[in-house]
């Protein structure tokens, strides 16, 4: 939603040029020196905020941006926004102290102009959208009030009926755009979330890794094949429920081994994987490899019952660049695992290749 301030960017050009020919026309024809100060004035605000637009509309582009990072984006999107509508509301409200009918006709038409852009382009953030329409029509509505005459009167009270009402209808779009967006997080997040234990599953392994990791030439990654050994006699022994609650625990235990940089999935049944990136050599995964194994022999206890299992893991470390894809590194990983299954203790392979793997029982 605070992405969308920065879509509007074309509209707040158009804003600027218009507010810039309708100045100098009214300047041209009021000659008032309070007027070109503040076309000046407002001219060079608007054209900050187009500036900041601009530049922040690369970082706010950034799939990573953070909520917090967002925010800070907004504050800075709307200090040079709201300076130009406080410029606008006082350059309308001079044109109106001023006794010239076409002056207030040009000058009411690039009010409500504005507000139309307002609406149009930040209706998601209520907090800039509601104080920027209210601080340029204002001040120009209680001047034309002071002039005390009916149709004038009229004109105030219509555009503040067309303020309140666009408000409200603001406030609905931005309540109906909060569910849509809340909705389609929530149908992404099942689809990318294993039902049983809340890991990521193989879609959202993908993603993160094509997001995170895809092209970095910089570090090492280790992507850790897991399956669990004598997970099928608990099942057979205890029944299915506890064996849930079990993999439940695992994959508990497996994030709390692992950094918060790093990322650990289901792929299904008792079969669970861990990318470990930013690494500089391939001792660093053989360690948490080591750490994973340890982690997972602890004894569980699931309701009144302690239950002892342990992991056959394998894994292999590369390049991003060096690998074909994730599919590609999951099957290696997956050949080491099988591999340590057959000989029972740690394995290395011969790395003639960039990419380097290993097994441990």
């Amino acid at each position: 939603m605070i992405r969308s301030l920065f879509l509007a960017f074309i509209p707040s050009s158009v804003m600027t040029a218009g507010f810039i020919a309708a100045g100098i026309a009214i300047y041209e024809r009021t000659q008032d020196a309070i007027l070109l100060g503040l076309l000046i004035t407002g001219a060079i605000a608007s054209s900050a905020r187009l500036a900041v637009a601009w530049r922040l509309a690369v970082k706010a582009a950034d799939p990573r941006l953070s909520l917090a990072e967002a925010t800070r984006l907004e504050r800075r999107f709307a200090v040079p926004y709201l300076a130009f509508a406080v410029i606008l509301g006082l350059f309308g409200a001079r044109a109106f102290s001023i006794p010239a009918p076409d002056v207030h006709m040009l000058t009411i038409c690039l009010l409500v102009g504005y507000c139309a852009g307002v609406a149009v382009g930040m209706g998601l953030r209520l907090r800039i959208a509601v104080p920027a329409m209210a601080l340029a029509t204002v001040p120009a509505c209680l001047a034309a009030l002071l002039t005390f005459t009916p149709v004038y009167v009229v004109m105030s009270a219509l555009v503040a009926a067309l303020l309140i009402g666009g408000t409200h209808n603001l406030k609905q779009r931005h309540e109906l755009a909060a569910r849509t967006i809340a909705m389609r997080f929530a149908f992404a997040t099942l689809a990318r979330e294993d039902a049983l234990t809340a890991l990521p599953n193989r879609i959202a392994l993908r993603e993160w890794y094509e997001d995170r990791l895809a092209g970095d030439d910089d570090s090492l990654i280790a992507v850790h094949y897991i399956d669990l050994n004598g997970f099928k006699p608990v099942n057979d022994s205890y029944g299915h429920p506890v064996g849930d609650e079990l993999l439940t625990a695992v994959g508990k235990r497996i994030v709390n081994t692992i950094r918060d940089r790093d990322i650990a999935a289901r792929l299904g049944g008792d079969e669970f994987v861990v990318i470990q990136c930013g690494l500089t050599t391939g001792t660093q995964a053989e360690m948490l490899a080591s750490r994973l194994s340890d982690a997972i022999s602890r004894p569980f206890r699931i309701g009144d019952r302690t239950i002892e299992i342990s992991a056959g893991l394998g894994f292999v470390v590369a390049h991003p660049a060096d690998a074909e894809d994730l599919e590609h590194l999951l099957n290696l990983a997956d050949q080491a695992l099988y591999a340590s299954k057959r000989a029972g203790e740690v394995q290395q392979y011969n790395a003639v290749e960039p990419i380097e793997r290993r097994s441990a029982a």
